[in-house]
């Protein structure tokens, strides 16, 4: 099991969350995704390593973007 938390920008509602969650959800490996609306935070739990640019990848395709 693996865990790692990465900061979004741009998400300002639930349906924000709502997108970022299931773009991120679809990645293969991916068991949970948590998102906190007020920090940005996006937890990502796997049964599996993600690499950060799959992670960049979904997040984009929600149309937000991660922090560097």
């Amino acid at each position: 099991m693996s865990e790692a938390t990465y900061t979004v920008t741009g998400m300002t509602c639930e349906h924000c969350v709502l997108s970022v969650t299931e773009e991120v959800g679809e990645i293969d490996g991916v068991t949970g995704v948590r998102v906190d609306l007020p920090t940005g935070a996006v937890t990502v739990t796997s049964d599996q390593e993600i690499g950060v640019d799959q992670v960049r990848a979904a997040v984009e395709e929600a149309g937000y973007q991660l922090a560097s």
